[in-house]
This record gives C-alpha cells, sequence and structure tokens, in this order.
C-alpha cells in the first residue's frame, strides 16, 4: 500500500457533529431548515420553495452571499440583517466540534502530513461553521461556495489535487485520504484514485485510518 500524504476531512457530520442525540444529519441539513421554518412562521414546503434556487445557486458560487440573502429576505419580507443573523445562529446552535478529530488533525500535521477540508457550504453556514482557527489548521480549505461547484462534481476532487500539487508537486491521487459521511460523495474521490474513508463515528475512523499504515 502506497503511503499516505494528505488526509482531507469533510466539515458538516464529520468536524463538525451534531449537539442533540435526536439530531440526524439529512441532506441539505434538513433539521435545521425544519427549525429555521419554524421559527419565521412558514411551512417547511413554503420555505424550500422560498430558498430553493437562491439556496442551491449560492452553495455553488453563482451568487454570492449578499445578492442570497438579499433574494431570500425579500422574498420573505423579513429584514436582511435579521435574516442573517438567524440563519448564523441557528447553524452554530446545531453543531459543536468533534474535538476528537481536531486533535487528530493537529497529530497528523505535527507527522507531516498534509491535512485539507473539503466541503459543501452555502455562505451563510460557512460564516457560521468554518473559523479562523480552521484556516489555520487546514490547507487546504476548499468550500463549494467559493469555488463554483460541489461534491459530487468531479470537478471539486481534481480541484483539491491541484491545490494538493501546489503543496507536494510529487503527490498522487493515491496518496490522498478522503473522509466524508455521505458515501455518494466518496465514489468519486474513489473513482479518481484517492483512498477514502465513510464517516460513522469517530472510534472506527480511527481504526480505520489505522488500516492505511498511519500511525498515530
Amino acid at each position: 500500500m502506497k503511503k499516505i500524504k494528505a488526509i482531507i476531512f469533510d466539515v458538516g457530520g464529520v468536524l463538525l457533529i451534531g449537539k442533540y442525540s435526536s439530531f440526524i444529519l439529512k441532506r441539505e441539513y434538513l433539521g435545521i431548515h425544519q427549525y429555521l421554518a419554524k421559527t419565521l412562521g412558514l411551512d417547511i414546503d413554503l420555505w424550500f420553495d422560498t430558498i430553493d434556487k437562491t439556496y442551491s445557486d449560492s452553495i455553488e458560487g453563482r451568487i454570492d452571499e449578499r445578492k442570497a440573502v438579499k433574494i431570500i429576505s425579500n422574498n420573505l419580507n423579513i429584514n436582511q440583517k435579521k435574516l442573517e443573523n438567524l440563519v448564523i445562529k441557528t447553524y452554530k446552535s446545531f453543531f459543536k466540534k468533534n474535538k476528537q478529530l481536531y486533535s487528530l488533525a493537529y497529530v497528523l500535521k505535527k507527522k507531516g502530513y498534509i491535512v485539507g477540508i473539503l466541503s459543501d457550504q452555502w455562505p451563510l453556514s460557512k460564516k457560521a461553521l468554518i473559523s479562523k482557527e480552521d484556516f489555520k489548521l487546514f490547507n487546504p480549505v476548499i468550500i463549494s461556495c467559493d469555488v463554483g461547484f460541489r461534491k459530487p462534481d468531479s470537478k471539486i476532487y481534481k480541484l483539491l489535487f491541484k491545490r494538493l500539487k501546489e503543496k507536494d508537486k510529487k503527490i498522487k491521487m493515491s496518496e490522498i485520504l478522503f473522509v466524508d459521511n455521505r458515501m455518494w460523495n466518496l465514489k468519486p474521490a474513489r473513482k479518481l484514485g484517492m483512498k477514502v474513508i465513510l464517516f460513522e463515528d469517530n472510534k472506527k475512523l480511527f481504526e480505520k485510518i489505522k488500516e492505511f499504515g498511519i500511525n498515530l
């Protein structure tokens, strides 16, 4: 087995996990959207109808934060700053830092591994969930709303490889380990030659990492 040189982590559901035991992370953070709809006195279907295209476009960077907030606030007839603060506060209230994985990242970095982030976020969730500390610890940090495409589009994995090449010209796809909590995000990474781990919990992740020859 070739040596792993880079370990790349997803954010929601991996580096950040749900604060509440009853909170199950589903596609598009359904629990968060339900809470936002309820807080604003909206039916969940109406909430999704209101944000749908704007939310999707902003995740893929087709529109910026300012435009996304303006469109949604106008649709809901709510103050832009109020909406922004509510969304950011809600994301923060639903997630907590997975301290064990942050500790793991520090250890891996000290051992000479490249540790990075590859995550799908829209501008407001990025503001809430990606901290200044993340940009100090992880490099590269690739967020969908910043780069113009999202997982599982192969372009975002190829961009990751390009960024890693800037740090290590000799790195190969097979020397990259990608950790995500969604199988459909791992399939294109594996197809390109990366090693992958489906994140279920910390204990299983630590066990699987050792199978790739990474000694902690």
